[in-house]
């Protein structure tokens, strides 16, 4: 029987139970996709992260991805979650490096009490998805697309992304992308709901790379490079935001919740 170590981590969270769990696991080799997909289901968390020190030294670690149904190519809360794990287990590191296969170069380092994770930035162009409005419920929203994968839908107000009720069967016939939906904010200067049931996921908790759509968005519509969102789901997250020419820099915490040794 072989151990592996792992840990069950709340990112962008301040508190257990809050945020987006993920679940951590550093390897020191990479096991076969199908055994990694089925560690993954069996988790049953939005993402787990896999961990690999760079041999090649292009980064600290290589790092993927998996839902509990398929291998993705971004995850911000697990990254955030995986740099948290790393440098909360080495005191005298303060950042730490991830390369990855569809992503480039990701990044964590200190922030005060949290950390800043450096992500792509990817900045959607308008799109006509008329199908895209009615599987959300809604009547009209300004839409967006980028093609790594991302939809943005645009209402008027926070109030109606909170009361959105989407018909997830119609979503994942859409295609596998994350559709994201979004509006001013009332507390925070953003709001914010993501779907991925494509993916595995109605409904996803607090998505990092999302905010690498919503990010250079709301900089260039309010006017300035950083600023605050609310990632609206039931267990919420708040997310400090900053476009910074092709990277997303956000802000936040991590809470460990678990720590324990996974048996194959």
């Amino acid at each position: 029987m072989t151990e592996l170590t792992f840990a069950q981590i709340d990112a962008f969270a301040d508190r257990p139970f809050a945020g987006n769990p993920a679940a951590v696991m550093p390897l020191d080799d990479w096991l076969d996709d199908p055994v990694l997909q089925a560690i993954a289901a069996e988790n049953n968390l939005a993402e787990t992260a896999f961990l690999v020190r760079d041999a090649n030294g292009a980064a600290d670690y290589e790092l993927r991805w998996f839902t509990p149904t398929v291998e993705i190519a971004l995850c911000g809360h697990a990254t955030l979650a995986s740099g948290h794990w790393l440098l909360s287990n080495d005191p005298a590191r303060d950042r730490v490096t991830f390369s990855t296969r569809r992503a480039g170069e990701l990044s964590v380092e200190r922030d005060g009490a949290g950390y800043a994770m450096a992500l792509p930035a990817y900045p959607p162009s308008p799109a006509d998805m008329p199908e895209l409005l009615t599987a959300l419920g809604v009547a009209r929203g300004e839409v967006l697309r980028h093609p790594a994968g991302y939809d943005l839908v645009v209402l008027d107000h926070a109030d109606a992304v909170r009361a959105l009720r989407p018909d997830f069967r119609a979503l994942a016939a859409i295609g596998d992308t994350l559709n994201i939906v979004t509006a001013p904010g009332t507390e925070t200067d953003v709001v914010s709901r993501v779907f991925a049931p494509a993916a595995g996921i109605d409904e996803d908790p607090v998505t990092g790379s999302a905010h690498c759509v919503l990010a250079p968005y709301w900089a260039a519509r309010l006017g300035q490079s950083r600023f605050t969102a609310f990632q609206a789901s039931t267990r919420g997250g708040h997310v400090d935001c900053e476009a910074a020419g092709d990277r997303t820099i956000l802000r936040g915490q991590c809470v460990t919740v678990i720590e324990g040794r996974f048996r194959l």
